[in-house]
């Protein structure tokens, strides 16, 4: 390349480096388009549910509307996961609603603060790491509970409600199917929600509306302190709420990640997004907001929606400020039965039918088959995500601790001449498959020299150490010696570290 070509080429490349920097949705007008729109339909969408859980919590709506307004905006900037929706949730208000009932909303926001600062200590100490031991059919039974919920909860704004609520859902869910054979260049859901409004609008058709759900803050939210006394009593009144929120939060929001992580084929920073989740609550709690954490549903909204990037998170939030406080009147209007129609589609496609498919049950071992289930009845049974994922995660270990225990196999070679027996251990030595390693050895019939071959096999704990010290023993009293060979390095130095020093486990 001459000097003038190379030349001419470097404002081009510079071009290309500034492009690579940028956002997406900075460098494409589609990007930010959809960004824009997917952020809007989940700012409506937050409305009636940052509402319900306000008084799931027994608080105002405003406590609610302004933790989801803040919390989003500030997760946009701070969190690990770009395109996840967080804001004031079901699982948190359940948590928080004794503090809140019992002494008053200053101790509630105190709540929020702390459990923030325990989700961010927990996210430096590595938590999210966690995450690698909830097996996939945990994740699978995580998805379909999440489905079946999302659906259920929609049920009680379709009892006891006018008869035209129910062609209104109908008619969402028509438009939500077809419109986007048309064009995609608009969400759907959005296409649906303004049709509907101005229907019932137009038509005066008297059904229930969000403006039913609560009254709309009407100023922006300002920073505070909790009102509280700074004292030790204080702490200890919120601190086991706080732990509990900071626990319940991080799991939901890092099970969403995961999921997120799955439907859109990108990996994420979970140790970011723990210690994000800490400082949106902590933001939350100072500007009046009750906490929370992800918010699944309305992910499912954003994602369905093709967002992507960080930019739909933060216009969720700011659109939803903007519609509570400028289009309060407006936004009161949209029927319930158009956000029906919204979350039950959604829910619709995140349930994975394949799962649950006759061919997929059948291929699938019963173990991994039950494993999702169980996740599936203890969510949907407790309406807690969390326990059934716990649930969910420790059945798979027992199952997997059950199947591994019958892997550790012995066989015994004699010499020709009877000097010695060389018995071959093969497998993995833990808790579990070390308990019968004592019984396939022949104390009284072998010769007096045996050796224990252990190059096939791994050990993994005290009780296979135990295990071993007492087929020792065994014969040691038959005046017998045993040889113990084949150690890989990590098991030799454990036996070496607990050998002799466990005999009075036995």
């Amino acid at each position: 390349m001459t000097g003038s070509a190379l030349l001419s080429s470097l404002p081009s490349a510079r071009a290309r480096l500034q492009a690579a920097g940028r956002p997406a949705w900075l460098s494409s007008p589609k990007v930010f388009r959809t960004e824009v729109l997917a952020g809007l339909v989940v700012g409506l969408a937050l409305i009636p549910e940052a509402i319900s859980f306000s008084v799931i919590a027994g608080v105002d709506p405003t406590v609610g509307l302004f933790a989801a307004c803040v919390m989003a905006m500030v997760i946009a900037f701070v969190g690990g996961r770009p395109a996840m929706i967080s804001a004031s949730t079901g699982a948190v208000a359940l948590v928080v609603a004794p503090v809140a009932r019992e002494h008053g909303l200053g101790y509630l926001l105190a709540t929020a603060v702390l459990a923030g600062v325990f989700q961010i200590a927990l996210g430096a100490l590595g938590v999210a790491k966690l995450m690698r031991f909830v097996p996939r059919s945990v994740m699978v039974g995580f998805v379909n509970a999440l489905g079946i919920l999302l659906f259920t909860a929609q049920i009680p704004n379709l009892r006891d409600v006018p008869w035209a609520v129910y062609p209104l859902v109908i008619a969402g869910l028509v438009l939500m199917i077809l419109f986007p054979r048309v064009t995609k260049a608009v969400p759907a859901p959005l296409v649906s929600i303004v049709i509907l409004t101005v229907i019932t609008v137009a038509a005066g058709i008297a059904v229930p509306t969000v403006g039913d759900k609560g009254k709309l803050p009407s100023s922006l939210p300002v920073p505070g302190l909790p009102d509280v006394p700074f004292s030790v009593h204080t702490l200890t009144v919120i601190a086991p709420y706080a732990l509990a929120m900071a626990l319940v939060g991080l799991m939901e929001s890092l099970m969403t990640a995961k999921l997120v992580d799955e439907i859109t084929d990108t990996r994420s920073n979970k140790t970011r997004e723990s210690i994000g989740q800490g400082i949106a609550n902590i933001t939350a709690g100072f500007f009046g907001g009750m906490g929370g954490c992800a918010m699944i549903g309305q992910t499912m909204i954003n994602v369905k929606n093709g967002a992507r990037t960080r930019l739909s998170t933060f216009l969720a939030g700011f659109f939803l400020l903007i519609l509570c406080i400028v289009l309060g009147p407006v936004v009161s209007k949209i029927p319930m039965a158009a956000l029906v129609a919204v979350m039950v589609l959604v829910s619709v496609g995140t349930f994975d039918w394949h799962s649950v498919k006759p061919a997929t049950l059948k291929r699938m071992p019963v173990g991994e088959t039950a494993v999702m289930v169980i996740t599936v009845i203890v969510v949907v049974a407790t309406d807690n995500l969390s326990i059934g994922v716990v649930v969910g995660t420790v059945t798979a270990m027992v199952i997997f601790a059950r199947r591994v225990a019958h892997l550790a196999n012995v066989t015994a070679v004699t010499d020709p001449d009877g000097g010695q027996v060389v018995y071959s251990v093969t497998g993995e030595l833990f808790f579990a498959s070390s308990n019968d390693l004592v019984t396939q050895f022949d104390y009284a019939g072998d010769p007096d020299k045996v050796v224990i071959d252990l190059t096939a096999a791994h050990v993994w704990d005290a009780s296979s150490v135990a295990a071993l010290d007492a087929i020792e023993t065994k014969y040691t009293q038959r005046g017998k010696t045993v040889e113990i060979v084949g150690l890989n390095e990590p098991s030799a130095r454990l036996h070496k570290t607990l050998s002799g020093e466990l005999a009075d486990s036995h």
